[in-house]
């Protein structure tokens, strides 16, 4: 693939922030993007690296109106030794191509997705942050962009990359988050998208989360749409408990997104030495869990935050705190292991990572 360059000149580059840690996440971005844009008699073309702007669609565009859209989440790192690194991208192609699937959209070959990264990337090496705890996350898009009214898959559609240098995900850092249980609003339902990363899902999400955050917490726990009694997932994660001693999270159905951090946790577990289970987990076995001692320890698992523990689950009016608030060790374990990794600071065993050349 040939990739066009329209450059920002050297002088008018955006300056970088003094401290990468006090970045908010996903508020200031790079100087450059990638698009690319796909038509039914040519397919995928036009690949090119332009300055980071607006786009330009018609007011009648599919994604507007039929909400043809779905998106990744990624992110760069920068080892001691200057290399940029790519945690799983394969990974994120796979499920990008996954969710264009269920939304009916042409689907990126995994080389292509990968190219466009890369070179973007390497334009862009200098927005890295070189801390630990920072990076520059990567946000694949991809849109469709037909002009016309009619419900039916979009004929056109346009692929673009950002990145936004970030620090800490959640103000706590890597301090507990609390949860508030939703058992009126459901993310998802049986045959709907809800395992597909697309902008619906997280818009419908929102009501839920205002009104979390409004009494204090920090995210939502989903339950299940069909009885409101099994957990599935985090707004922003998927969901692990610690249940006597074993590693135990949802089981994916469809409904539940197939994180990499997640796989990559369950990967790492026989490492470890714990076991771990996929499985149906009612709140209450999890309520019940935390106040008999049977549960042990909460975490979340998602690319923004990597590992985030969870202190405190609210529930019908009811606090139940867990491990007394404090991090506990497995969700440090995992946290210090994936980040080593990441960071290129250990040996990737598992073939992980990527050096972006």
């Amino acid at each position: 693939m040939n990739i066009a360059r329209e450059l920002v000149p050297q002088g008018k580059l955006k300056p970088l922030f003094e401290d990468p840690l006090k970045l908010p996440f996903g508020r200031h971005f790079t100087d450059h993007m990638f698009t690319m844009e796909y038509a039914p008699a040519t397919g995928w073309g036009n690949p090119r690296i332009t300055p980071y702007g607006p786009l330009v669609l018609d007011p009648s565009a599919n994604v507007f109106h039929y909400s043809q859209e779905v998106f990744e989440g990624q992110k760069a790192y920068k080892a001691h030794n200057g290399e940029i690194l790519l945690f799983r991208p394969l990974e994120n192609a796979r499920r990008l191509n996954r969710s264009l699937r269920r939304l009916c959209m042409p689907e990126i070959p995994e080389d292509i997705f990968l190219q466009a990264e890369c070179e973007l990337l390497k334009q862009e090496k200098r927005w890295i942050p070189g801390l630990k705890g920072t990076s520059l996350y990567i946000r694949p898009t991809v849109i469709g962009t037909e002009a016309a009214l009619g419900i039916k898959s979009s004929s056109d559609y346009l692929f673009f990359i950002i990145l936004s240098p970030v620090g800490p995900y959640f103000k706590e850092g890597f301090d507990p988050i609390s949860l508030r249980v939703s058992d009126t609003y459901s993310r998802a339902g049986s045959g709907g998208t809800g395992e597909a990363k697309t902008g619906g899902n997280y818009a419908g999400s929102l009501l839920a989360t205002r009104e979390a955050t409004q009494q204090g917490y920090s995210q939502v726990l989903w339950l299940d749409a069909g009885e409101h009694r099994y957990v599935e997932e985090v707004g922003a994660m998927n969901i692990f408990f610690v249940i006597d001693g074993k590693l135990v999270t949802p089981a994916l159905g469809g409904t539940i997104l197939h994180g990499i951090t997640r796989k990559s946790v369950l990967e790492l577990a026989p490492d470890l030495g714990i076991a771990s289970e996929e499985r149906r987990i009612s709140i209450d076995e999890v309520v019940e869990g935390i106040a008999s001692g049977k549960v042990s320890e909460v975490f979340g698992a998602g690319t923004a935050a990597v590992i985030s523990p969870v202190g405190k689950i609210g529930y019908r009016g009811t606090d139940s705190v867990i491990n007394g608030n404090r991090t506990g060790p497995w969700a440090k374990k995992f946290f210090d292991t994936l980040t080593a990794v990441q960071y290129g600071e250990v040996q990737d065993t598992h073939g992980w990572v990527y050096v972006v050349k």
